[in-house]
């Protein structure tokens, strides 16, 4: 008889299991620390993009309201008029940002188009209920314009009932240059170039905006815009725009040109200046209505904050914007500079007048007709 024997299984050894265990053991901590690392590259690449993009919309956003400032649908102001030969000088007096609609008066209003924008280092007098939480060393900002859109028409807001509007005459018949108002309670019978009764001049909305850095844990920009509100127009409740913005200043740029050697200028001339800035400025407590009506220009920086903290890292940097200098935070967040200069191009345009130009009554310019001004 011939007997089979079954070789025996054998299995891992105790010291042969402890072996690949152990190195079980490494790869998965080093696969581990691998995922960990890759997590933390993605949650901090994920931060500086929000903080780059966060940035790029903060200067877009200020970017784009500025490059409209003072656009009041062809209504120059007497005194930026080329052709017009009145001689009335700009205002000598700022416009109070946050008056009541219900306070206007003539006076105003021609403030409010001439000085389409103020900047302060503090809480504008009168906009104490507006700006709440202001960010200390930070800048408060005004813009003005009308909207780019005649109201009423496709893809622009409505004619309502109760908002203020711009009306400009283009008839050189009409006395009045201008309404500023409410639908419903002011008169727009402004007409067109051919002085018709019918039909009246456009209307455009008139938008106003006011931008400020509001603390917290984290810094937002904050945006208040005039608009009905409670059923009167006014500044309404700041509405966050961008987070991270933890500070903000403007230089504007003036176009002292022809305001050199202390002499009177000639308003009659029409001719301010050449539309380009001489020199930044920066406002702080506020800047006089002469230096505001000829600000032509502006450099924003924006210092922009990531929301979120870094572990092991501290900010040591010194940050530089235009005349500030912020830093050393000396905390865990990783900061940015964000800058720019933007032109006023409906304040500077109107400045670029040929070096030959010979000023005459509003609508004409004829050398023939007109009394060379030297």
């Amino acid at each position: 008889m011939i007997t089979h024997h079954q070789p025996k299984q054998k299995g891992f050894s105790l010291i042969e299991l402890m072996i690949a265990l152990t190195i079980s053991l490494l790869i998965m901590a080093a696969i581990l620390k691998l995922f960990l690392d890759i997590s933390l590259s993605n949650d901090e690449l994920a931060k500086t993009n929000a903080q780059i993009e966060n940035g790029r919309f903060a200067i877009q956003l200020l970017q784009q309201d500025l490059m409209h400032a003072g656009f009041w649908d062809g209504y120059i102001a007497p005194f930026d008029n080329p052709v017009d030969s009145s001689g009335q000088p700009p205002p000598d007096t700022v416009p109070a940002p946050c008056l009541l609609y219900s306070s206007w008066n003539q006076d105003y209003r021609d403030q409010l188009l001439a000085i389409p924008l103020q900047a302060y280092s503090g809480v504008p007098t009168g906009c104490e209920g507006v700006v709440t939480s202001k960010q200390g060393g930070t800048d408060v900002l005004i813009t003005r314009h009308a909207e780019t859109c005649v109201a009423g028409t496709a893809n622009c807001s409505a004619d309502e009932l109760g908002r203020v509007y711009v009306q400009v005459s283009r008839c050189v018949s009409d006395v009045t240059r201008y309404v500023l108002g409410q639908t419903g309670t002011a008169t727009f019978n402004l007409r067109q170039r051919d002085c018709n009764a019918t039909p009246v001049a456009t209307k455009r909305r008139y938008l106003a905006n006011l931008y400020y850095i509001q603390s917290g844990d984290v810094p937002t920009l904050m945006r208040s815009t005039f608009d009905l509100h409670s059923g009167a127009p006014s500044f309404g409740t700041p509405q966050p725009m961008i987070e991270g913005i933890e500070a903000f200043r403007i230089e504007l740029g003036i176009d002292n040109f022809n305001a050199d050697a202390g002499a009177a200028v000639n308003y009659a001339t029409g001719v301010r200046g050449d539309g380009i800035p001489d020199e930044y400025i920066h406002c702080g407590t506020g800047c006089t209505a002469e230096q505001l009506v000829d600000a032509v220009a502006a450099q924003i920086h924006v210092l922009v904050r990531s929301t979120r903290p870094t572990a092991g890292y501290t900010d040591t940097k010194t940050y530089q914007l235009g005349g500030q200098s912020l830093g050393p935070f000396n905390d865990q967040f990783k900061r940015h500079v964000f800058s720019t200069s933007v032109r006023f191009h409906n304040v500077s345009g109107r400045r670029e007048v040929p070096a030959d130009f010979v000023p005459g009554p509003l609508g004409t310019n004829d050398p023939a007709t007109t009394p060379d001004p030297s």
